[in-house]
């Protein structure tokens, strides 16, 4: 068998030399960085939060209990903005992606899709919380 392999490849160099050269010369596939998380946990006077990369507030809605669905759509994302995910986004930790009902994409974490708050106009602003209408400021896990 190795008798084989060693002939094999004697005629592959001596037919092709520039299949030997191009298997060298090719360059190794790019590397893909660590995912970015799509939130990051920082303490305000309002406690420990979770805000996405522009340092805004994210929420969750008390409707949105299955896990795996948002029950926030049409006019209500007028106020409350999915935190989007790209097409190629994937699940870490906490994090997950859900699919939402027009085939667009968010992050959940801990299986609770989050938003921003369009009353919101600053990084840090909490002017989203909204207990009497189900909105919550999202907290990482303890």
């Amino acid at each position: 068998m190795l008798r084989f392999a060693m002939i094999a490849a004697a005629v592959l160099l001596s037919v092709s030399p520039a299949l030997a050269n191009e298997s060298e010369s090719a360059p190794p596939p790019p590397r893909r960085g660590p995912q970015e998380a799509p939130a990051q946990v920082i303490s305000t006077s309002h406690g420990t939060m979770l805000v996405d990369l522009k340092g805004m507030t994210l929420y969750y809605f008390d409707r949105d209990d299955s896990g795996n669905k948002s029950n926030c759509d049409g006019k209500c994302t007028e106020k409350w903005m999915p935190l989007a995910a790209d097409k190629n986004a994937q699940a870490s930790g906490d994090f997950t992606v859900i699919v939402r009902s027009d085939g667009s994409r968010m992050w959940a974490y801990r299986y609770r899709p989050l938003y921003t708050s369009g009353d919101d106009k600053a990084p840090g602003d909490t002017n989203g919380f909204d207990p009497q209408n189900l909105w919550h400021i999202a907290r990482p896990a303890n």
